[in-house]
């Protein structure tokens, strides 16, 4: 069995605590390999090497660094099969969605090299004479980005490309589920051209090694994706520096009697069961107008009751395992839950016997929307069914959650798609598609309890750069600005 190790100024060490821990293939529970054990003074190491590589780092001219990434992209698109093999594997998820998975890495590398050439500011107008006025960006500094085991290359992926060309160093700490996706990602970006020190990788605990790099004071960006308790803990702990959040989603999908049922239970079933429903964009509320329950409720029961569990590499597989034990315990805690909340249990509501970690797909139906099931976030394969009467009704309902993410309405009136986009609260909607994430070129991240930023497109560069105001005055005198008005 191999064991893999840290990455600390351009060489793979061991953790300096001696000890590691296993990454478990979640459909046949068989040990993937072991992983450093990450701790305090490896993060120190990390971040020392970080801090020594900056200056060279960020007055290599941003273009040049667009050069390394487009190299990373194209090392990307020819490494892509072997990528996805190994997130199916690590991680679960059918192999069509890792090559996705995959794809989106390779998309937002690709987006962000190209900025190197832009990187834009602004100029402006001066109140007075003789006087210019501009921003520029300017990179913030050293970088820690802890990513989870969901989208193990897209996220980290999504974090280090607007970090790396905005000219930041990094210090990237991977879910300890799915840490081999993590080195494999590092390797191929080190191939591309990143110099020592610039990007590090320490694998451990939350605790262990999470924790002292949000509270490391010579790292000055902390950007996290996952439950917003731990979400919680980062703002408590990290002090003054610039902090990204994505901690999660209850999302819903709107039903309205006009719509295209085919096409909207579609819908439902890639948000819903996509990803086993481990997604922040998970559809785990459908809210369907009260004139069309019982027909989408028979033809939804159909489609869920044919989806076929499996290993991610399995072909004819349409539903993989959940990540470990921990997230079937959840699953069918909140499966119990809502059957004494009073919930109707159409189908599933039990995990499969025997080795990995499945759960059936399991659908609720007569869900009201202050029922625990349709409050909190389970991330797993459990999708309820709450009806409404009208419209109003559903966007009442679709907001009765904490969290704002991703957001769906089913359609064909013009008007009811502009009402409910300017009426949810989601940082995303979609009409007449499934809650998914974004483009690469489009910024992605929620309102609410769902954390703070953006992600992706220009506003991607914004979580990772600082943004400076010049001034040239020539004039030849001392100006005041509000003073002098003639």
């Amino acid at each position: 069995m191999t064991t893999y190790k840290i990455l600390i100024g351009g060489k793979w060490v061991s953790s300096g605590s001696g000890e590691t821990f296993p990454s478990l293939n979640p459909a046949t529970e068989q040990i993937l390999g072991r992983f450093q054990s990450g701790d305090q003074n490896d993060i120190n190491l990390a971040v020392s090497a970080a801090e020594q590589a900056f200056d060279e780092w960020n007055s290599l001219p941003a273009p040049k660094r667009g050069q390394i990434l487009l190299r990373a992209a194209s090392l990307l698109k020819e490494s892509k099969e072997a990528l996805a093999k190994l997130v199916s594997t690590e991680m679960g998820k059918v192999l069509p969605e890792a090559r996705g998975d995959v794809q989106e890495a390779i998309d937002i590398t690709e987006y962000m090299a190209g900025e190197g050439r832009r990187l834009f500011g602004h100029t402006t107008s001066s109140e007075l004479r003789d006087k210019f006025c501009m921003t520029i960006r300017r990179p913030i500094g050293v970088c820690g980005l802890i990513t989870p085991w969901n989208f193990p290359i897209a996220i980290p992926a999504w974090k280090l490309m607007p970090a790396l060309i905005c000219g930041n160093t990094v210090v990237l700490k991977p879910a300890s589920d799915t840490p081999l996706c993590a080195i494999k990602f590092l390797e191929i970006l080190q191939k591309a051209g990143l110099p020592p020190g610039v990007l590090n990788l320490v694998t451990g605990s939350g605790e262990q090694a999470g924790l002292p790099l949000v509270k490391h004071k010579s790292v000055r960006c902390i950007s996290f994706t996952g439950s917003r308790d731990t979400g919680l803990q980062i703002t408590k702990e990290a002090g003054i520096k610039k902090i990204g959040l994505e901690l999660g989603g209850k999302n819903g999908i709107i039903v309205l009697e006009d719509a295209d049922l085919n096409l909207a239970i579609d819908g439902v079933i890639w948000g819903g069961y996509g990803t086993t429903g481990q997604r922040c964009t998970a559809a785990s509320r459908v809210i369907v107008q009260q004139s069309i329950k019982e027909r989408f409720e028979k033809l939804l029961s159909q489609k869920v009751s044919k989806l076929r569990l499996g290993s991610g590499l399995d072909p004819k597989t349409d539903v993989g395992p959940l990540i470990n034990k921990k997230a079937i315990e959840k699953t069918q805690a909140y499966v119990d839950i809502g059957q004494k909340e009073g919930a109707k249990l159409l189908y599933g509501g039990n995990p499969l016997k025997g080795k990995g970690f499945f759960h059936h797909p399991t659908l609720f139906t007569n869900v009201t929307y202050d029922m625990r099931i349709a409050q909190e976030e389970i991330f797993g394969p459990v999708v309820c069914i709450i009806s409404v009467k009208d419209l109003a009704e559903a966007i009442e309902a679709i907001n009765s959650v904490e969290y704002g993410l991703s957001s769906s309405i089913y359609t064909s009136s013009i008007r009811s798609a502009f009402k409910a986009i300017e009426g949810i609260e989601a940082g995303l909607t979609y009409v007449n598609s499934s809650t998914i994430g974004s483009e690469a070129h489009l910024p992605f991240g929620g309102v609410k309890q769902t954390g703070s930023g953006r992600e992706a497109g220009i506003l991607g560069i914004d979580e990772f750069s600082e943004t400076k105001t010049v001034y040239f005055d020539y004039s030849g005198k001392l100006q005041k600005a509000q003073i002098d008005t003639g």
